[in-house]
């Protein structure tokens, strides 16, 4: 099974990108988990809760991949969680960057920033989009993971996305 993980600052349309590509690939998409879990919390959380996102993440992704075909997408991955992590505290726990390692998806998608930020009470930089983006595009090249940025409206995306996709599959 091919993963295909979707990451990049927050309002960069990566929900709506795993949708658009599991509709057209004929399967699913795992959801962030982080949306749920702070949503029943309020918006409210410290370091040790996103140990409690990222195992909840990996339990999902491992129960949606029984149900998918030959590829799945990920609205989201580890690589959210240490950048997200780096930002807020200044450091990623160990545990999580071990998880990075041993998680990985098969190839990912960057959203770029260049749609319009929709306010939303979870997120919380909307200023900082493009530090993001750097930050997110630093961390896959480090790890040497095949990457594509997609930029655009989400139609445009969508077709970059498909275009890169079939090279790989």
């Amino acid at each position: 099974m091919i993963s295909i993980a979707i990451v990049g600052p927050e309002s960069t349309g990566k929900t709506t990108l795993a949708e658009s590509l599991a509709t057209h690939y004929e399967t699913i998409w795992v959801p962030e988990y982080a949306r749920e879990y702070l949503s029943e919390q309020g918006g409210q959380y410290d370091q040790s809760d996103l140990l409690k996102i990222a195992k909840r993440q990996i339990d999902l992704e491992k129960k949606y991949r029984k149900r998918a075909k030959d590829l799945i997408f990920l609205d989201t991955d580890l690589f959210v969680l240490k950048v997200w992590s780096q930002v807020k505290y200044g450091h990623c726990d160990p545990w999580v960057a071990q998880q990075l390692q041993m998680h990985r998806a098969d190839a990912y998608l960057l959203t770029y920033f260049d749609i319009p930020y929709e306010e939303d009470p979870l997120r919380e930089h909307p200023e900082m989009r493009p530090e993001l983006f750097d930050m997110y595009d630093a961390e896959l090249r480090a790890h040497g993971v095949n990457y594509k940025v997609v930029r655009g409206n989400a139609n445009e995306r969508l077709e970059q996305a498909v275009r890169y996709i079939n090279t790989i599959i």
